[in-house]
């Protein structure tokens, strides 16, 4: 799967040549086993890709979590910052066993955009509640929508809008998937938690999800790790009451029919 050419890529990595993926498959079956499987479904050419870069979001989603010092958790998202510019810049690029391999898969262009998932990770530091839907929207578009279409892009697609749309709504699947464990965190993850608001945001994900438009064959293979999405959102609006009850993921079976259908023809 090629990358897109053109864009501008790392003229170097310091420290020597670039590390195996070995060690951001690992990451990506410990910390997010969900995409892991979904790179497994993907064509053995794409994983190259993709390891890296869920690999990547693997780290910047955990950084706000896994200290309760809020200036740490500040210095863990500025390294990732940090590491991007340093992509984006095309000169020497830190060793380290993510960002190395990243390095060679993102252009500049797209490193530098990515600096906006990580800014928008800075709000799960405060564990303070958005102040209203438009800010938890945006908060989603900026880190699964833009992950997603980023992803698509360096699979070589160029269109992304399908592809970022239904990662947009895959966010909202996953964040009401977490809500039970977000609020044991301290975390206020809902605006509006009544059962009436809750089936509204989404219904409203999975008519985004449906209406989304065409997608290319790279942009599928970037959203193969949203194929519960939309049985997730269903479930959601026809029964709210499961998100504060931890209980919207499908069952077993229905979700690995879900990947077979999304990755059938890749």
């Amino acid at each position: 799967m090629a990358r897109n050419p053109g864009r501008g890529r790392v003229s170097a990595v310091r420290g020597g040549p670039g590390m195996t993926l070995e060690a951001c498959a690992d990451l990506v079956r410990r910390g997010d086993p969900e995409r892991f499987r979904a790179v497994m479904a993907a064509p053995v050419p794409a994983r190259a890709m993709l390891f890296p870069i869920y690999a990547f979001n693997v780290e910047v989603s955990r950084a706000p979590w896994v200290t309760a010092e809020p200036m740490i958790a500040e210095m863990r998202l500025q390294w990732w910052r940090d590491a991007l510019a340093e992509i984006a810049e095309g000169g020497l690029v830190r060793r380290h066993e993510v960002v190395t391999p990243l390095a060679q898969v993102l252009s500049r262009d797209q490193a530098g955009r990515l600096d906006a998932l990580v800014e928008a990770r800075r709000s799960d530091i405060a564990r303070a509640p958005f102040q209203d839907g438009a800010a938890l929207d945006a908060y989603l578009a900026q880190t699964g929508g833009l992950l997603t279409a980023i992803t698509a892009e360096a699979l070589g697609s160029e269109t992304t809008k399908g592809a970022a749309v239904r990662g947009h709504a895959a966010a909202v699947a996953n964040w009401l998937r977490a809500v039970p464990a977000l609020e044991a965190r301290g975390k206020v993850p809902l605006v509006d938690g009544r059962p009436q608001v809750v089936a509204e945001l989404a219904g409203q994900a999975l008519l985004r999800w449906r209406s989304a438009p065409a997608c290319s064959r790279a942009e599928r293979i970037a959203t193969l790790a949203a194929w519960q999405a939309p049985l997730v959102l269903a479930r959601a609006a026809r029964a709210p009451q499961l998100v504060a009850e931890g209980r919207l993921d499908p069952a077993p079976l229905r979700a690995s029919a879900a990947l077979v259908r999304a990755a059938w023809g890749l």
